[in-house]
C-alpha cells in the first residue's frame, strides 16, 4: 500500500487499535497516513481487542522481536456461565452453566493461575502444527495436539464482580493466552467463561498513557497530507531503541564500531549476555550485540545508508 514516493521513515508509534479491525488492517491504515516505506507492529490483537499496539517503521522492525517477546498487561472483562469454542464473544457456545460461585471462592480459584504455570495453547491460535496454523485446523473441527508451555502470570487482579461478570487486570509473560486463561478459571469453578472485552495497556516499558487514537491520527494526516508536511505527525513517533531503553548498554570505541559493521567480531571484557545496546563513541545507538567467551558480535545493526536517507 505503500505509495510511489513513501518516507524512509524510522521510529515507533504507540496506537490505541479500535475494536473490531484486524492489526494488519490498522497498520496498512497507519502506514499509508504516514506514507512510508516500510512498517511493522509488534504483537497482533485479535479484532475484538483494543489497545496498545507499537508500529514500528522503517530501521525500528529491526528491534520489533524484543517487543514480541516482552511482558504485557491487559485489562479484561469476563462472562461466567457460557463458555464458547473460541473462549471468546465470537465464538459458538459450547456449554451454559449457572454461576453460583461468591468472591471469595473467585479469589481462591484465580491463586491457582498466579505465578509460573503451564498453559495449553487454545487452538483458535496463530502456533502451527504440521505447517498450518492451528486456527485452520479449529475452523475444520480438527482438534490437533498441543504441550502445555510456561508462562507466567506476574499479577492477576480481579477489580469488579458483578453478577456473572467480572473485570479483571493480568499482568503476563509472552506467549500468555488470555482467552486460554479465563476459558481455564472458567472450567475451574464449574461453570465455564469466556472473554467478552479484551484492552491492552501495556507491552513492555510502552504504558496506555502514550497512546495515539487513530482519529488523533487520521486529523493529523488529513492537514499533513495537504500541506505535504508530516512534521507534526513525526513529532508523535518515538526513537527506534525506546522498546529497549531497559537493556544493558555498552560504549564500544570507533574501532569497536566499524568491526561490527563489517561483519566482524571483536574481543570484550564483559560476561556473557544474549543481547546488549551498541553505541558508538558519540553515544548514538547502532544496533544489538551479544557477548560469550569474552566475544562481542552483532545480532541486529542499523542500516546506516537508511538512516541518512530519513
Amino acid at each position: 500500500m505503500a505509495r510511489k514516493n513513501a518516507r524512509a521513515l524510522n521510529g515507533i508509534l504507540l496506537l490505541d487499535k479500535p475494536l473490531e479491525v484486524s492489526s494488519n488492517g490498522i497498520l496498512q491504515r497507519v502506514r499509508w497516513l504516514y506514507q512510508a516505506q516500510k512498517a511493522g507492529h509488534t504483537g497482533a490483537l485479535d479484532p475484538m481487542a483494543s489497545g496498545l499496539l507499537p508500529i514500528c517503521f522503517g530501521e525500528a522492525t529491526k528491534f520489533s522481536q524484543f517487543l514480541l517477546d516482552t511482558d504485557k498487561t491487559y485489562q479484561v472483562t469476563a462472562k461466567f456461565g457460557i463458555r464458547t469454542t473460541t473462549s471468546d464473544a465470537e465464538g459458538e457456545v459450547i456449554s451454559e452453566k449457572p454461576v453460583n460461585f461468591s468472591a471469595a471462592e473467585l479469589e481462591r480459584a484465580m491463586q491457582a493461575f498466579r505465578g509460573d504455570i503451564q498453559q495449553v495453547p487454545t487452538m483458535f491460535s496463530a502456533l502451527k502444527y504440521q505447517g498450518q496454523p492451528l486456527y485452520r485446523y479449529a475452523r475444520q473441527g480438527i482438534e490437533v495436539p498441543r504441550e502445555a508451555r510456561p508462562i507466567s502470570i506476574f499479577r492477576f487482579e480481579l477489580l469488579v464482580l458483578n453478577g456473572d461478570s467480572a473485570d479483571f487486570i493480568v499482568h503476563c509473560s509472552k506467549g500468555t493466552y488470555i482467552r486460554t486463561l479465563i476459558d481455564d478459571l472458567g472450567e475451574l469453578l464449574g461453570c465455564g467463561a469466556h472473554v467478552s472485552k479484551l484492552h491492552r495497556i501495556q507491552v513492555g516499558p510502552f504504558h496506555a498513557e502514550q497512546m495515539v487514537t487513530p482519529a488523533q491520527l487520521n486529523a493529523l494526516a488529513e492537514q499533513s497530507h495537504q500541506s505535504s508536511d508530516f512534521s507534526a505527525m513525526d513529532d508523535l513517533l518515538l526513537p527506534m531503541d525506546a522498546g529497549i531503553r531497559d537493556m544493558v548498554k555498552l560504549e564500544l570505541t570507533q574501532a569497536e564500531q566499524h568491526r561490527l559493521q563489517h561483519g566482524q567480531s571483536c574481543q570484550i571484557s564483559m560476561a556473557d549476555i544474549a543481547a546488549v545496546k551498541l553505541h558508538g563513541p558519540d553515544d548514538s545507538f547502532f544496533g544489538i550485540g551479544q557477548v560469550e567467551d569474552g566475544i562481542l558480535s552483532s545480532r541486529r545493526l542499523l542500516n546506516t545508508a537508511a538512516l541518512s536517507g530519513s
